[in-house]
């Protein structure tokens, strides 16, 4: 703490550690997409010949290209107006396209704004974040777009939408406020110790595009993030814990997802998805986004 005060009176940014929180669950997902994630699940579960697609849901063959927005918002002093550059935006979509990449997914960034706001930095308010939803989102609703604020309220790290079903030809304001709030802390370069490598917006992403945590509904017997091939999980991970290797259901198959992009590990620690994840976005992907 004195270290801090002093780093912070000579105006050096201090680095700071956070565990990683994300403010998105289950109970924010539409029935529609549970109901399709649960078919898909089924499809795919142990037992299942081959995993057959019983349902036969059409998977995205081509690559998919995602038109993205990256929206700044900071606080009005000069500090926090500072502290977040294009840079680090620069990198940011870089670790995000670095992520996805092997997976056939890749984001083109169309444009990055920097806001100054008091309030929408914070984002605490409901009201609030859908008001500068409404001023600063861009694209349609296959375009993702990712708030990045400096001070994001509710001692997370950001939360992201799940896919939606949206019929017929709906006005933007019907999906305003479809996207990402992330704490800007944690893009590449940022003061967050070990979640300042741009892997928190990568995370995110994965809940945009229809992945839950691989710890979902904190059980070894549920059905979890309705993945089959994500051992049971019961705990978020903290840190990188592979010696002795974590494993919060010792008596289901495999060890807990410590590497998997959908934990909580440290941004170091993650090394991607599994086949089964990546055929899910890739599945639902024409099914909620694209077109719309």
């Amino acid at each position: 703490m004195y270290i801090s005060l002093i780093l912070a009176s000579l105006g050096i940014a201090a680095s700071v550690y956070k565990h990683f929180d994300c403010g998105t669950n289950i109970t924010h997902a539409s029935d529609h997409f549970l109901q399709t994630s649960k078919q898909l699940h089924q499809s795919k579960a142990k037992g299942a010949p081959g995993g057959k697609d019983r349902y036969h849901y059409k998977r995205q063959s081509s690559p998919i290209s995602v038109d993205t927005y990256f929206h700044i918002v900071t606080k009005t002093d000069p500090t926090s107006v500072s502290s977040v550059t294009q840079d680090m935006a620069t990198n940011q979509i870089q670790a995000l396209n670095k992520a996805y990449s092997a997976y056939n997914i890749n984001f083109n960034l169309l444009n990055t704004s920097f806001t100054a706001n008091d309030v929408w930095a914070v984002g605490a308010a409901t009201a609030d974040d859908l008001a500068m939803k409404n001023a600063l989102r861009q694209g349609t609703y296959a375009s993702l777009n990712i708030y990045f604020q400096t001070d994001l309220s509710g001692d997370i790290l950001g939360q992201c939408t799940l896919p939606s079903q949206i019929t017929g030809t709906v006005p933007p304001s019907a999906y305003a406020n479809d996207g990402c709030n992330v704490n800007a802390n944690t893009m590449p370069g940022g003061n967050i110790d070990m979640y300042n490598e741009g892997q928190t917006a990568v995370h995110e992403t994965g809940h945009w595009l229809g992945l839950m945590h691989v710890f979902e509904g904190n059980s070894c017997t549920g059905d979890g993030d309705l993945i089959a091939d994500t051992p049971a999980q019961s705990t978020s991970t903290d840190g990188c814990p592979t010696s002795p290797p974590k494993d919060s259901c010792p008596d289901q198959p495999g060890v807990d997802s410590i590497h998997n992009i959908m934990d909580y590990s440290f941004d170091s620690c993650y090394q991607g998805f599994t086949d089964d994840q990546a055929q899910r976005m890739q599945t639902l992907w024409p099914m909620y986004r694209s077109g719309h």
